[in-house]
Order: C-alpha cells, then sequence, then structure tokens
C-alpha cells in the first residue's frame, strides 16, 4: 500500500528534477542560425503546416541571451566559425545545439578549405540531424529526441556526476588507432 493510494484523485507524485525538465522541454525557445537551404526547411517547420508552437518553441528569436537552443542550418564557413561560436557563448546556460543538414553535419559536399567539416568542431552538438536538406518531419523528430534528453537531464550534483560518467563512458568506448600486435 503506497502513498498514492492515500492521495485524492488528480494529485500528481514527482521530484523537482521531472518537474524542471517538462518546464524545459515545453519552453524552448530557438536561436536561429540559418546559413543556407537547411534554413528554409527550418522556416517551413515554423509555418501551419508543422506547427512546431504546439511544442512550446513558437519563438525563434535572433538574440542568443534568451534562447537555450542553437539550430545550425546549413554549412558553416571559416569566416563564420567565429561568429557562431560568439552567439553560442552568449546563450545562458543550459544550452543545447542541433546540427541540421549533412554540412553542418559533416561539412557535406563541400570538402575544401573555406568550409568548416562539422559544427562539432566550433560548438558541442546534441543532435545530428541528416539529410541534404532534411526534411521538416524529421526536424520534428529531432525536436522531440531533443525534448527526451532535456526533460531526462539531471541537476547539480548530479548533473556533474552524469557528465563525468558520460565522458568515462565515451573514452572507454573510443577505439585505439594503432593496433598492439
Amino acid at each position: 500500500m503506497g502513498l498514492e493510494e492515500k492521495l485524492p484523485s488528480g494529485v500528481l507524485l514527482g521530484t523537482v528534477e521531472q518537474v524542471v525538465g517538462l518546464a524545459r522541454k515545453s519552453s524552448m525557445w530557438p536561436a536561429t542560425f540559418g546559413l543556407a537551404c537547411c534554413a528554409i526547411e527550418m522556416m517551413a517547420v515554423g509555418g501551419p503546416h508543422y506547427d512546431l508552437a504546439r511544442f512550446g518553441m513558437e519563438k525563434f528569436g535572433a538574440t542568443p541571451r534568451q534562447a537555450d537552443l542553437m539550430v545550425v542550418a546549413g554549412r558553416v564557413s571559416q569566416k563564420m566559425a567565429p561568429v557562431l561560436r560568439q552567439i553560442y557563448d552568449q546563450m545562458p546556460e543550459p544550452k543545447w545545439v542541433i546540427a541540421m543538414g549533412v554540412c553542418a553535419s559533416s561539412g557535406g559536399m563541400f570538402n575544401n578549405y573555406a568550409i568548416v567539416q562539422g559544427v562539432d568542431h566550433i560548438v558541442p552538438v546534441d543532435i545530428y540531424l541528416p539529410g541534404c536538406p532534411p526534411r521538416p518531419e524529421m526536424f520534428l523528430d529531432a525536436v522531440l529526441k531533443l525534448h527526451d534528453k532535456v526533460q531526462n537531464t539531471k541537476l547539480g550534483a548530479h548533473r556533474e556526476q552524469e557528465i563525468t560518467e558520460t565522458e568515462e563512458r565515451m573514452l572507454r568506448r573510443s577505439l585505439p588507432l594503432v593496433s598492439k600486435d
């Protein structure tokens, strides 16, 4: 016999982390960084057909100080990289990044000196969205996956422990570059 059975109907139980996670995921404000054709698909998601507002993301702001999500849509040139990093640094914590399109994720077909070969060389990326350009449905799927990640983010000392465990797991998972034969 648990506490749930003694409470009247309509009462929800949860932790502070769960409530904060729900609030963060339901009020995410993206900072747009549309650099190429992927930005057109990102704009389409804000329209009435796909209606990004139902996820609490209707405010696409041009100011990084009020944003907690950066959507990098398209190729990033070497000249644009410092600007991208500056905008990322101006965003308040916690902040997340979606790399939209193959050009933002890996440089795409532009394998030359002028294009950054993946935006993860400049800012840490949470969700990679493939495609050239990715469909709006794919962007919505990436947003939902990010919502799951945001809702399950730990707080305080639990967050630091989670980061440490993730880093250790990634180091153990990395493959040696040279065989020991």
